[in-house]
């Protein structure tokens, strides 16, 4: 069996999947005005990947270890009512995921770029890495996406997943009409 018919075997059985954000939903720069405030480049296909998983069944997480107003407000736009800022041990958060959401590691995908997301990915049943993702993080990943992070990565994952577990076509016909 391929690497690619392995991560479609694991994709099926995901009900959450955790996202970085510095360097997956966003391209990893950081912006900041003279007065100090602090920007972040989000991508809308990126959000409208989300809310379609979320809508069938897979629900969305942030664990990222900054701490940014920009992130929450995201957060809040697309309805994701679990994420945590300031996790410089990730595993915390994703333990109290798996015991909020009474899941096991399997049915839980992570998506990330920096050695940082490593203790978390090599928990779960589907890691996966975005293009311009450390190579470390490469190596531990069951895929690794063709877009960069914060250039569309995150909807090929959802892309994905919805295909795996059968809704894509579901998903996309209410916009074929």
């Amino acid at each position: 069996m391929n690497l690619l018919n392995k991560a479609y075997l694991r994709a099926k059985k995901i009900k959450l999947i955790i996202f970085d954000v510095d360097g997956v939903l966003t391209d990893g720069g950081l912006f900041f005005s003279d007065e100090g405030i602090e920007l972040k480049r989000f991508n809308s296909l990126d959000g409208l990947g989300i809310k379609l998983l979320n809508e069938y069944g897979v629900e969305p997480a942030i664990i990222s270890a900054r701490n940014s107003p920009n992130v929450a407000h995201r957060m809040n736009n697309l309805k994701i009512k679990h994420f945590y800022q300031g996790q410089s041990d990730k595993l915390i958060a994703y333990n109290d995921l798996l015991e909020k959401l009474s899941l096991n590691a399997d049915q839980v995908a992570y998506v990330g770029d920096d050695i940082i997301d490593l203790p978390v990915m090599r928990q779960v049943g589907l890691p996966i890495a975005v293009a311009n993702a450390h190579d470390l993080v490469k190596e531990n990943a069951c895929i690794i996406t063709d877009k960069k992070g914060g250039h569309g990565a995150v909807r090929e994952v959802c892309d994905f997943i919805l295909k795996a577990q059968d809704n894509y076509e579901t998903a996309m016909a209410k916009y074929l009409v």
